[in-house]
């Protein structure tokens, strides 16, 4: 055997390490990889209770309940569905009903959220991706002019307008 041909077979035997030590990190991870969902792909999807979820989409007006031990109560909705959301904790200064926010945690046997997290939008125009496509199928979605996806004003944008200097 030459010089050349064990050069090969040891970059060889090292490419097949490295891919399969690639696989079994890939597959130690795969319990921590959380994948985003709108409440109708929670729906659609038949989610297993004990999955861990990102849920996204907006706070739903007059579901926010805050308990005297800290548990806060909320739906989370696409325009479509409302999952009931758990959560414990200080919520984010910007949490409010009707603003994007995105959960994470696990689902319950009654199709609730237990979140251990929750994000809400850091300014006015920021939403993930899924969240603004999942509001646009349904027609929620309100662009920076103050109109849904459908052309009409969103309530309170013209409020807003008339406001302004």
């Amino acid at each position: 055997m030459t010089r050349r041909q064990r050069r090969l077979i040891l970059i060889g035997i090292a490419g097949v390490v490295l891919v399969i030590a690639a696989g079994l990190v890939l597959y130690a991870l795969s319990d921590r990889i959380v994948f985003f969902n709108s409440p109708t792909d929670v729906v659609e999807k038949h989610v297993s209770p004990g999955t861990r979820i990102r849920l996204g989409g907006l706070v739903v007006d007059g579901s926010v309940e805050k308990a005297a031990n800290g548990i806060v109560h909320f739906k989370v909705t696409d325009g479509k569905t409302a999952i009931p959301v758990t959560y414990q904790g200080l919520l984010p200064d910007l949490f409010r009903e009707g603003q994007g926010v995105v959960a994470e945690g696990v689902l319950d046997p009654d199709a609730s959220l237990s979140a251990d997290t929750v994000l809400a939008k850091h300014d006015e125009r920021y939403m993930p991706p899924e969240v603004v496509k999942a509001l646009k199928q349904s027609g929620r979605w309100e662009d920076s002019a103050g109109n849904y996806g459908n052309g009409q004003p969103a309530p309170g944008a013209a409020a807003a307008t008339e406001a302004k200097p």
